[in-house]
């Protein structure tokens, strides 16, 4: 779908950005399986945001909000030192086509909406304590803390075409784990052999999981376990895997107070969204806006 605002073409990874940003935000308020059911709508919205924030590039120039030199310098300076330093920073400039000059005018092009979207939000009130109330119990599945484990594994991977590699990977993760039950150490072992990031990390450890976090496989294995219990080795389709059960705990409903900070962000975001939406809705009756 190609989709045009006042003539100019909104790139597809304007929609991705804005889609990346939902998922991420919306994480932090939804389990894995409840952000799968809305994917669908946070796509449209992710489109209708991309649209918008079209529209609010062209109303910054319009209103001629400025910006000032040295915020630009610091937000350049701070994304230099992300990057590992200037000769890093400037290969990867090489590398993508993209000049100092270029990153500089995004970095500002982004403050001015920044300072627009301020400008258009600074009205609105934080949300009262019987709102965060009342949102809480409306919403209370949505802040239930779901099912999840503590646990740490060992990943062999093999080439699926290749039946010799197959059984070479699954003979070598076996005597892994014979010498994990014969008293070797877990994380030494997972430092030294396995093939998950995690190994050389954190020893295997995978922190707290919740189903729908892992590939079905892992999770049917992992949450079948007792605490305490070594797996057998078993197969996904990322290889074979070794998986010993840290913790456990069951889905327990949660308490106000336990998320009422959470809330009270989830409103004021949600509140300054609505007056954003509402002055994007007038430019949009404003603009042409063109889909096929």
């Amino acid at each position: 779908m190609t989709i045009r605002v006042n003539g100019e073409q909104i790139p597809e990874e304007a929609i991705r950005y804005e889609l990346d940003r939902l998922v991420k935000f919306y994480s932090e308020y939804m389990s894995s399986e409840e952000m799968l059911k809305q994917i669908d709508a946070l796509k449209i919205r992710a489109k209708e945001q991309a649209i918008g924030a079209k529209l609010l590039i062209s109303e910054t120039a319009r209103l001629d909000i400025k910006v000032p030199a040295d915020d630009v310098d610091k937000r350049f300076e701070a994304m230099v030192k992300k990057a590992g330093g200037k000769d890093v920073f400037e290969r990867i400039m090489k590398e993508r086509g993209i000049t100092t000059e270029s990153v500089r005018k995004s970095i500002e092009q982004g403050r001015r909406v920044d300072l627009l979207v301020e400008r258009i939000t600074q009205v609105v009130s934080d949300p009262t304590e019987s709102e965060m109330i009342e949102h809480f119990k409306k919403h209370a599945d949505e802040y239930k803390k779901p099912e999840r484990v503590q646990a740490r594994h060992i990943l062999i991977r093999f080439d699926p075409d290749k039946k010799a590699d197959k059984q070479t990977s699954l003979s070598r993760i076996k005597e892994i784990r014979q010498k994990i039950k014969e008293g070797a150490d877990f994380a030494d072992q997972a430092a030294a052999y396995s093939d998950c990031p995690s190994g050389k990390k954190t020893g295997g450890s995978l922190g707290w999981i919740s189903r729908g976090m892992t590939i079905p496989e892992f999770d049917n294995v992992v949450f079948s376990m007792k605490v305490g219990e070594l797996s057998e080795v078993f197969e996904t389709p990322l290889g074979f895997h070794v998986i010993h059960k840290i913790d456990h705990d069951e889905a327990s409903e949660a308490e106000f107070d336990e998320v009422r900070e959470k809330i009270r962000e989830f409103l004021r975001h949600s509140y300054r969204g609505e007056a954003l939406t509402a002055y994007v809705n007038e430019l949009k009756e404003k603009a042409v806006i063109e889909e096929n």
